[in-house]
């Protein structure tokens, strides 16, 4: 029998997931703001905040035009990492993309889908913090990897290698073209992760909470892990530098309403330059987990799928299966990219991903802490920390690796 979950709706739309305004904003003064620096806007404005968004607050503005748009800012109050938050950089590549979706000699089947960014504005005064207003795009999200409400495996399917080509698009451009050249910091993707996250993760892993005074908690096999990455790092001089999103998954995508085409890629806060295989292995996830691995219950079982294992697409109401073959995923991929099947090096970028997110969830932990946190499900999603640093392990035990024997003096 399905589970309650497997009786929520299986995509909404880009407009419905919002409710109540938790974290703040003036909305007066935000009003005064776009009346002056928003072509065609009329007031007053009617605002909401969506549910999504654990790091950055995000807004669904409607004008008395009924005309929509998306506000994203940064967190209010001081920030734990000067590297996170960055909405600036959002707008930045938002603005460099979609500046070259419009070029008369960008083929279709090349653009990257993405909003079209309005203004950006850095002026703290306004509304307490920077902030950038795009383009509302009217589509679906689907918010479960399985696809079981689409009508057919088929469309399934679809939508998956939608997912493939949309990144393929992205992971092809030369940043240089677009005047990305510098949006990332030189030299190779993974050693430069390692250090920023491995930093990162030492200052949220101080951080107590204000009435227990309880440490938050603590990422599992964090020094072992950080060894093994360490002395298995990929040769990034296949592909070279690209423009990495960095968060690249089903649900930061917008699809269009009817056909199983994306029209958007949400959510840049993590973008930079490096290695694309890094989104590749976010967005093919589920296929690195087996469903054994997942807690019986509980948030985990909602939002986090596992297809290793798993037949594809046995009917259309099967919920034990895959919703396509990873290896059709992957072939698709490396024919867009031109590059070799199979992906060389994928185990340690699956295996870096899902120990990120679990550096990730440490932080949306130690802003609950803080008291900060901006996202409705922010304290249960926090405890993703200790899931997400045992599946990063599982993921190079099941390749035959040895996470443990890795020599203990090597440099971190």
């Amino acid at each position: 029998m399905p589970s309650d979950e497997d009786n929520q709706p299986q995509a909404s739309t880009s407009g419905s997931g919002y409710g109540k305004i938790r974290a703040s904003i003036d909305v007066d003064a935000l009003e005064k703001y776009l009346e002056r620096n928003l072509k065609g806007v009329r007031l007053p404005l009617g605002v909401k905040q969506f549910k999504f968004g654990q790091s950055n607050p995000t807004y669904f503005l409607t004008d008395a035009n009924n005309t929509r748009y998306v506000l994203r800012k940064k967190p209010s109050g001081a920030l734990l990492s000067k590297t996170a938050h960055q909405v600036e950089r959002e707008y930045t590549v938002l603005h460099a993309l979609h500046q070259y979706n419009i070029r008369p000699t960008t083929f279709s089947n090349s653009r990257v889908p993405v909003p079209e960014p309005y203004l950006l504005c850095t002026d703290t005064s306004v509304i307490g913090t920077s902030f950038y207003v795009m383009q509302f795009l009217d589509g679906r999200i689907f918010e479960d990897a399985r696809l079981l409400g689409l009508p057919s495996p088929k469309d399934r399917e679809e939508c998956w290698i939608a997912a493939i080509r949309a990144l393929a698009a992205l992971s092809s451009i030369d940043p240089v073209d677009i005047g990305l050249g510098e949006y990332g910091p030189p030299g190779a993707y993974f050693p430069r992760q390692l250090r920023a996250f491995s930093k990162i993760a030492e200052v949220q892993g101080a951080t107590r909470d204000i009435d227990t005074n309880e440490r938050v908690h603590q990422i599992p096999f964090y020094e072992s892990m950080l060894r093994w990455f360490q002395t298995h790092l990929p040769d990034e001089s296949r592909i070279g530098r690209r423009i990495v999103h960095g968060d690249y998954k089903l649900d930061n995508l917008v699809f269009h309403p009817t056909q199983n085409v994306v029209i958007g890629i949400l959510d840049w806060e993590l973008s930079t330059l490096g290695s694309p295989l890094a989104d590749f292995a976010n967005l093919t996830q589920p296929w690195s987990i087996k469903p054994e691995y997942l807690p019986t219950d509980g948030v985990f079982r909602q939002n986090v799928r596992a297809f290793k294992g798993l037949p594809t697409n046995i009917g259309t109401s099967e919920e034990n299966c895959a919703p396509v073959q990873l290896e059709l995923l992957e072939r698709e991929y490396c024919r867009c990219m031109n590059l070799e099947y199979p992906l060389k090096d994928i185990v340690f970028v699956k295996s870096w991903m899902l120990f990120r997110t679990s550096i990730i969830s440490q932080g949306i932990a130690a802003r609950v802490a803080r008291r900060q946190a901006s996202s409705a499900n922010a304290a249960q999603y926090s405890t993703s920390v200790d899931l997400f640093g045992d599946l990063a392990k599982k993921v190079v035990v099941d390749s035959g690796e040895d996470v443990e024997g890795v020599n203990q003096g090597a440099k971190l």
